[in-house]
């Protein structure tokens, strides 16, 4: 090529285009990560400010022209809180799927902690995290946080467990032949293979925490009730005052808020985790995202890369001399082997026999054995609500969920929509159809079925659609083919073709139900308070109590919830999970 010719290829439309583009794109990008910045540091400013916790504000000013503030000061908990939760689970996960003493316990105790409801978790934090900040709003501040993570943690752990243990035999085999670190080989294999399930699962995360919003951010424990500027604690504030238009106007601005943070941060990162698809055939329909096609036609990959070369480079230096090489599992004898299981497994039971004596002789000595069966009821009620919800939005959501996967052109349209619906918090629609209710006379026994379907249909819908999506053309051209009848093809074809993706949006809807109970038996509108009978209520009325033995009915009532959580699992749950591996998998 002459001189020519490349001054002409360089002064061509195109190459100008391109340059003027790049460069819009940096100004961009620029302006945007200074604006951030800007924005963090001033909301960051007042999650320290000092506060007198004896006259704690227990509402908040429900001025609208405020809701921007509040927003913001949510949607950083919202992210610092997410930020923790995938430490966590790069922790929690990778020891889990490891080793397997340590899987052993971890496993059941993610099962565990996964039922234990957000207020229980809050009566017991809230407390401690005041000690340790004293006179500052950053101790109620890291309570908000702390339950904000135990409402995304417990997912994203689950799903990044699966895809470790679900790797190709190969890739492991490269990674020892290749002598990674096991610092390079978690970098450079398991985030990379893992990464797809670990961002839609922190998406679902993500706008669930939205849900348990306004129990982090207004909450009562022990008599006392704290309220942090946020739009969670506005709407409850707007609810106690009965004021359904500062709840619209809250309803709007959230609204606005998953809009914005799924176009700037989900939608281009959804897009750009694609690039770790493993697969033999290109996908022909690519997940497309603007705010990722102006980062890719910026400069700002190429300058994070430049700045992050060197860091890498120590890391890998430093993390693998500690870590050690990737190698083969190492041969122990069978009989040192079984020694240190029997040693392990007895000081795992003498750990969870002590602890199960504490916790019944603390209910036993405090509470009594009668309230244990009044609990009990109080479960089967709440337990009859949750099938209630799971029939119902079953019948509903399962065809449609089908009709929208089988139709490519449809999901792509309505796929958006359904994000923003799941991820916007159902509960600040709980003062509308409170008063909805209250004009219909509706009590809160059969309405609380409706509150708690608003919160948990959507993981039924999103998991129906990937199920259905998921399904080869060439079996629905052969049941085309065979000329089935609609009752036959769904019992014969796609019926048995969803069940599994049914299975996991099922039992997460569930646990989900369980936990919005806390939030949908126990109502305040208008200055008043409306119960339903059920271990939800029962729940939060024992948080907020300050009778001398309410940290033994607290208890209790999260053990009976656990316990109801996790035999369903095991019960029913876990053998659809086995039905669905054994004669549904495709």
């Amino acid at each position: 090529m002459t001189v020519v010719d490349t001054r002409r290829r360089l002064t061509s439309p195109e190459a100008v285009r391109e340059r003027s583009g790049g460069v819009a794109a940096d100004i961009l990008i620029l302006v945007g990560a200074i604006a951030l910045i800007w924005v963090i540091v001033r909301i960051s400013q007042g999650m320290n400010a000092s506060v007198n916790l004896s006259n704690a504000p227990t509402s908040i000013d429900t001025n609208p022209a405020k809701l921007p503030y509040y927003a913001a000061r949510s949607l950083l908990r919202m992210f610092i809180g997410l930020g923790l939760s995938l430490i966590f689970t790069f922790v929690y996960a990778t020891i889990a799927a490891r080793s397997r003493r340590a899987r052993i316990v971890l496993l059941p105790v993610l099962d565990i902690l996964q039922s234990v409801p957000i207020l229980g978790f809050l009566s017991i934090t809230v407390t401690m995290f005041i000690a340790l900040f004293p006179g500052s709003e950053l101790g109620l501040e890291s309570a908000a946080i702390f339950a904000i993570f135990t409402s995304q943690a417990w997912n994203m752990t689950f799903a990044f467990y699966q895809s470790l243990t679900s790797q190709p035999r190969d890739l492991t085999e490269a990674a020892v032949n290749l002598r990674l670190s096991r610092w390079q080989r978690f970098w450079r294999l398991d985030v990379p293979s893992g990464m797809i399930p670990l961002v839609w699962n922190s998406m679902m995360s993500f706008g669930g925490a939205w849900f348990f919003l306004t129990a982090s951010e207004a909450v009562s424990v022990s008599g006392k009730s704290f309220a942090l500027p946020g739009i969670g604690a506005y709407v409850a504030s707007a609810s106690s005052e009965g004021d359904l238009g500062d709840v619209w106007w809250a309803i709007i601005t959230m609204i606005i808020v998953v809009v914005v943070v799924n176009f700037a941060f989900w939608s281009p990162l959804t897009a750009w985790a694609e690039r770790f698809r493993v697969e033999n055939s290109a996908s022909g329909r690519e997940p497309k995202s603007l705010v990722l096609n102006l980062l890719r036609r910026s400069h700002a990959a190429g300058l994070a890369n430049r700045l992050l070369d060197p860091v890498t480079d120590v890391c890998d230096r430093a993390f693998g001399v500690l870590g050690g090489r990737t190698g083969p599992p190492p041969v122990v004898h069978a009989q040192r082997r079984r020694i240190a299981d029997v040693l392990f497994a007895l000081a795992v039971a003498a750990l969870l026999g002590y602890t199960l004596y504490r916790i019944v002789e603390v209910i036993l000595g405090d509470v009594g054995l009668h309230e244990v069966g009044y609990t009990v009821l109080l479960g089967c009620a709440t337990m009859a609500r949750i099938v209630v919800v799971m029939i119902v939005c079953t019948a509903i959501w399962v065809p449609i969920g089908v009709l929208i996967g089988l139709n490519p052109k449809l999901s792509r349209m309505l796929q958006p929509v359904i994000q923003v619906c799941a991820s916007f918090p159902a509960n600040f629609l709980f003062p509308i159809v409170t008063a909805v209710f209250l004009a219909l006379h509706i009590g809160l026994d059969v309405g609380g079925i409706v509150l708690m379907a608003l919160g948990t249909q959507w993981y039924i819908l999103f998991n129906v659609i990937a199920g259905a999506s998921a399904i080869p053309n060439d079996l629905l051209e052969a049941s085309a083919d065979m000329r089935l009848s609609r009752s036959l093809r769904w019992r014969k074809v796609l019926l048995p073709a969803i069940f599994a993706s049914y299975v996991t949006g099922g039992i997460t809807a569930a646990g989900g139900a369980w936990n919005a109970s806390i939030v949908a038996e126990i109502i305040t509108y208008n200055g008043q308070t409306y119960n339903a009978h059920g271990l939800g209520n029962y729940i939060a009325q024992w948080t907020a109590s300050t009778a001398p033995d309410h940290w033994a009915h607290l208890l209790l009532g999260i053990c009976v919830m656990c316990a109801f959580v996790v035999a369903t699992n095991a019960v029913f749950w876990r053998r659809l999970y086995a039905l669905a591996e054994r004669r549904y998998t495709l």
